[in-house]
Formats: structure tokens, C-alpha cells, sequence
């Protein structure tokens, strides 16, 4: 948009008059036998019960805007969107890839068909088990790519991948031009070669990368707003490849990449090691306790026998509100134990504290479902039979624990107030992965 672009007005004015930049509007109308039909041209939404009209201050008019896309910044009729249209960047091509790891056989092997896919511009699901090493398998079609001097996006839905990746990548790419978009980010480069996104920041671009991977692909929002998918499609260019990566994958991401992509499957671990199995305790009442000021007792034992042991932990709750009565119970047993939750201010910088060891353990909503490696780390679930526990939420949960080594096994406890179809498929969806990731079987 025209009033945030980080340059002068009358830069912007020159390059327009050059044709170096085509200016849109925000917000279009369309009048139809049903009324106005409204479209956003940064988020593509046509949902019409998310816009809203108002009397505007600007175009001294009634105006409309887009409440899909707001977080971003208002973009409404009388917004100017800017696209550049000018010569293309040109990107080195040369980069050095300093990773020091062996990919084990199953993953040299994903890793090329992922390289193969990537050449012929065809996308590939990359299928792997939490803990398989999906990011150090991207390095290679990544590498090719920069050396190609393509530019290429990984985008995550969720920040906190995000935030785990970025370190990796310029530790893998270190003489790359690398910047991570998000929310409340400080931005330098929009311009750079490699681009890590939340896949909301992706409505700021139209045909602007080589290759797009999408990590944790079947991750809420992505999957649930079909805006988010279009942000994707739009930010790539006409032929690039997508990308998809994930550990739980839907069956319409598979049934997609059966019929007009390729699919790699990896059932085992970088480290050998089976995934770890949950294991069902009951906790009636949990919610009235809490309410009472009282830990259940068997989530009392399990969280004292971890901070006797100095294990790290999660433990995840269903509800916020819940989450926040539980954590002062809990810090009298150990006053660093606090809360995180995606709206919370300080929870990258708690996040930190428990991968240093200063915290013993967090309590969690699914935030934390993904995207976080943490040595050692025990899980406990309150409530799994909630039904925001689904299959695939449990399995990801589940997959923070024995990610490294040599801790390559620990606790996955659920506590609830009766087993949900969830849970039982959750269970058999690891054995079923672990028997086929079995070389003796």
C-alpha cells in the first residue's frame, strides 16, 4: 500500500510515471442481480460478510473494506496498491551451503526426489514423521535453487516455526541474503533472496518467488482459510513449484499431490529411534479442581516427578482461560513455571527461557503443537479429549518428544475424562508409522 511503503512519495510518483510501478485498487466492487460484490486484491477474499462499508474520511464517500486481511493494515476501495512492474531483481548465484550433517539413506532419497520435483516444476509432499530431520532434507533443493538465482519462499502458517527455522537457514546459508517476515517483525530486505514468511505475510506478494515450500502444511489456518492457500498460488510465480511439507498430512493434501504432484514418505526418525507412543491417564473433575485452586493429583505427581528428575516439560491445555487459573497452582510448586498462548506478549522470549534451561517447563495451548525442539522435554496433555485434541494435533504434540539425542524417548502422557476416537487414532496412526519405519519388519 502506497501510505506504508518505506520511500519517499515523490520516488514512488517517478516510478509510477515510469512504469516501473502499476498501482491497483484495494478494494473492488461489482454491482451484480444480488448488490455490490466486493473483492480484495491483496487477500483475494470475496466473502462478502467480511467487508464492511463506512463513511470514508479519504474519498469523502461510502467506502468498504477487507476485515480478512486487516491485521495487515486496512485496505479498503479507495486504497492504492502497489506492484512493482519494473526490471527483475538479479540474484547471485553462487552460495554456500555450510550444514554439517549426513542425511541418513531415507532421507538422501526424499531429498532428491524433492530436488527432482523441484527441476521439473512439479509439486512434491514431502510426508515425515515429527522428528525425521524435514528441514535439513529442504537444503538441498534450496541450495539449487539460490544457485539457480531463483529466489524462494519457506513459509510456515505459524510464527513459531518461523522463529525455529530462521537460525537453521542462516546457519545453512550464511553468505545468503535471508529475512523472516512475520508480525512485529524488523524487516531490512523485503527484496531478499530467501524469504521466510507466516503464510499471511505472503498477501503482500504476487509472482514473486521460484519455488514456494510450505512447512507444516495441514496446520490451522492454513488449512481452514482458503485465502491463506490463494496467498500461496499468488506469491508464486505462474510455474514455480509448491511445495508441501508436514508430518500429518489431510487426505486432501495427499489426494492432491497423488493426482498432480509426488509424494515422499518417511516413517522413521533421522536417529532410528520409533516415535513415542501416548499413554492414557484419567483425571475426572480436572476443570472444578483447577477452578478450586487444587492440581489434580496425577498431573501433581507427574509434573513433581519431572522437576525432580529436571526433565523440561510441556503441558497443553485446551482453554486459555483454564491454562491461566492453573498457572499460579503451578508456580508454587516452582515460581519459573508460567503460561504461553498465541497472544501473549512475552511468549517468544518464554520460549527461549525453556530451550536455555531457565524455566523448567511451560504450560501451553496447541500453540505449541509444532514447530519447537526441545532436548528432553516431557508432554502432558489436559483434557485430550477436547475436541480441539484432534488426530492430528495429538500426533504433532506428541512428536516434541524424543526429537534428539540421546534422548530419543520420553513421557507422552493424555489425561482426560474418557478416550475419544482421536486418541485411539492418534495411537494407532504412531504404531502403523513405527511397524512401517521398522527395517525388521
Amino acid at each position: 500500500m502506497r501510505h506504508v511503503m518505506p520511500f519517499p512519495p515523490e520516488t514512488i510518483a517517478e516510478l509510477i510515471e515510469r512504469g516501473a510501478i502499476q498501482t491497483l485498487a484495494g478494494v473492488t466492487a461489482k454491482m451484480t442481480w444480488h448488490g455490490t460484490h466486493f473483492t480484495c486484491r491483496r487477500c483475494l477474499n470475496e466473502d462478502q460478510s467480511k467487508f464492511t462499508s463506512f463513511q470514508c474520511a479519504q474519498c469523502e464517500t461510502t467506502c468498504a473494506y477487507c476485515r480478512n486481511c486487516l491485521k495487515m493494515g486496512r485496505v479498503s476501495r479507495c486504497s492504492e496498491l502497489l506492484i512493482w512492474t519494473g526490471q527483475a531483481s538479479i540474484y547471485p548465484t553462487e552460495h554456500r551451503m555450510d550444514w554439517q550433517g549426513n542425511l541418513t539413506p531415507a532421507q538422501q532419497k526424499a531429498t532428491n526426489e524433492l530436488l527432482d520435483s523441484t527441476q521439473q516444476s512439479i509439486s512434491h509432499l514431502l510426508y515425515a514423521v515429527c522428528g525425521s530431520g524435514k528441514t535439513e532434507m529442504l537444503f538441498k533443493p534450496i541450495h539449487h535453487l539460490l544457485n539457480e538465482g531463483k529466489r524462494v519462499c519457506l513459509a510456515a502458517p505459524r510464527v513459531d516455526v518461523i522463529l525455529e527455522l530462521l537460525p537453521r537457514l542462516k546457519t545453512a546459508f550464511p553468505d545468503t541474503v535471508i529475512e523472516a517476515l512475520y508480525g512485529g517483525a524488523d524487516v531490512e530486505r523485503f527484496d531478499a533472496q530467501l524469504i521466510l514468511a507466516t503464510t499471511h505475510q505472503l498477501y503482500r506478494f504476487q509472482e514473486a518467488f521460484d519455488a514456494v515450500f510450505v512447512d507444516e502444511a495441514d496446520a490451522f489456518p492454513y488449512t481452514a482459510d482458503e485465502t491463506l492457500q490463494q496467498a500461496v498460488r499468488k506469491a508464486a510465480k505462474a510455474n514455480a513449484p509448491i511445495h508441501f511439507v508436514t508430518a500429518t498430512p489431510s487426505a486432501q493434501l495427499l489426494a492432491m499431490n497423488k493426482k498432480n504432484g509426488n509424494i515422499s514418505i518417511l516413517a522413521r526418525r533421522y536417529h532410528g529411534k520409533p516415535l513415542p507412543e501416548p499413554r492414557n491417564e484419567t483425571l475426572w473433575n480436572y476443570e472444578k479442581q483447577i477452578k478450586k485452586k487444587r492440581i489434580p493429583q496425577k498431573l501433581l505427581n507427574w509434573t513433581k516427578e519431572r522437576l525432580d528428575k529436571q526433565q523440561p516439560f510441556l503441558i497443553f491445555f485446551h482453554q486459555i482461560e483454564l491454562m491461566e487459573l492453573a498457572e499460579p497452582l503451578f508456580q508454587q510448586l516452582e515460581d519459573r513455571i508460567c503460561a504461553v498462548h498465541a497472544e501473549h506478549a512475552d511468549r517468544k522470549e518464554r520460549v527461549q527461557l525453556l530451550r536455555k534451561k531457565e524455566v523448567p517447563g511451560l504450560l501451553t495451548t496447541t500453540i505449541l503443537e509444532r514447530g519447537i525442539t526441545i532436548p528432553n522435554v516431557q508432554v502432558a496433555v489436559v483434557g485430550a479429549e477436547q475436541t480441539i485434541f484432534n488426530k492430528g494435533a495429538l500426533i504433532q504434540i506428541g512428536g516434541r518428544v524424543g526429537r534428539s539425542v540421546p534422548n530419543t524417548s520420553g513421557d507422552f502422557v493424555l489425561f482426560h475424562q474418557g478416550i475419544t476416537n482421536a486418541m485411539d487414532e492418534a495411537k494407532q496412526e504412531i504404531r502403523k508409522l513405527n511397524k512401517q519405519g521398522d527395517p525388521l519388519l
